[in-house]
């Protein structure tokens, strides 16, 4: 049973997948930019695409398709792989989607971050975190050292993200509230 109840959540996540990446692709075959010969424009084209639909679809994931796993009894978990009826946190989800981009490091960069691996990497990275939490902008793209990059700011999207967030016992921060800045989904590439 409990399989076939992942079964069915993951079969509603990839539909919901789709469905931003083909709105996506709309966009993204209609941009000047990503139809220019500049490699430059180009590979910001494709970070910003990237970033935008990993932000959709994770905002799908967690307002759409977290409210039919809860109101069917199953829960969140950061261990949901060993738990009966858990399924994955948003992080996680963004991780998860990732791993499915080949030649690219999909992760998330928080401000307080709960693990170690959700640190700035570089002193560029925490410089353009500060960019971003000022509030000016929303997406940017960099080169760093051999790698070019691209941040996208990442907000607590509801007050569940908040409070999992303020009652996670790693947090160093208990006063998240729904819409505050939280970090960034980052985009790594090779130079």
């Amino acid at each position: 049973m409990k399989s076939l109840i992942k079964k069915r959540v993951w079969s509603v996540i990839i539909t919901a997948m789709m469905i931003v990446v083909i709105g996506g692709m709309t966009f993204f075959s209609n941009g000047q930019a990503a139809m220019t010969k500049d490699f430059t424009l180009d590979r910001d084209a494709m970070t910003k695409y990237i970033l935008a639909t990993v932000r959709a679809a994770r905002t799908i994931y967690s307002q759409s398709v977290l409210r039919k796993v809860k109101a069917s009894g199953m829960k969140t978990s950061e261990n949901w792989v060993k738990e009966d009826h858990a399924v994955m946190l948003p992080a996680q989800y963004v991780k998860a989607l990732g791993y499915e981009i080949q030649g690219y490091e999909l992760s998330l960069v928080g401000t307080y971050p709960l693990y170690k691996s959700n640190q700035a990497k570089t002193p560029m990275e925490k410089e353009m975190l500060t960019r971003l939490a000022s509030g000016k902008e929303k997406m940017l793209t960099f080169q760093d050292g051999t790698q070019f990059k691209g941040m996208s700011a990442d907000f607590a999207i509801s007050q569940g993200c908040a409070d999992c967030h303020n009652q996670h016992p790693k947090t160093t921060k208990r006063d998240w509230k729904k819409d505050d800045f939280m970090g960034a989904i980052i985009i790594r590439m090779r130079g």
